[in-house]
């Protein structure tokens, strides 16, 4: 049985991350290129990077093909279009590309470190109405904060 790390892992063997400063200069370089955040609904609507489009990972492989309630027009277009794939910490955002991958995507990538080094690195974020987002704030909200049930167990 492999562990959720482990499943991320064994993705980099084919998905290429990059690292903020890398993001950065491809949005100048690029204009065209397409950064899809695959945190959940809420998460983006708190902060996320101006012009990011959200597409959950639980519906991403759909949201990528025509002919369901899930399609994102624009994401299926972009087969052979500069993606970024970013989440909070780079591991959602693995998968997700490793996902993209599989479904035909030739030139998609993962921000390694996720929004988190995004912050760290001292880059922008807006909220759901478009407003900057204060880094501090943003810096509060990446602190991990686990309930104790959610610690592994002393006997485990």
């Amino acid at each position: 049985m492999k562990k959720f790390l482990q499943l991320v892992s064994d993705c980099l063997k084919d998905v290429r991350e990059i690292m903020p400063w890398d993001l950065e200069e491809r949005m100048q370089q690029n204009p065209d290129l397409l950064v899809v955040d695959v945190r959940e609904p809420y998460e983006f609507y708190a902060m996320h990077i101006a012009g990011s489009m959200n597409v959950p990972r639980g519906i991403l492989e759909s949201a990528c093909e025509w002919d369901y309630e899930e399609t994102e027009p624009e994401l299926v277009r972009a087969r052979d279009r500069e993606v970024v794939v970013v989440c909070r910490s780079g591991y959602r955002s693995v998968l997700a590309t490793n996902s993209m991958l599989l479904l035909g995507y030739t030139d998609v990538a993962s921000l390694k470190t996720g929004l988190r080094g995004w912050k760290d690195y001292e880059q922008p974020l807006v909220d759901h109405a478009g407003g900057a987002v204060d880094l501090d704030d943003a810096d509060a909200y990446f602190t991990p904060r686990l309930r104790d049930d959610q610690l592994r167990p002393r006997d485990a």
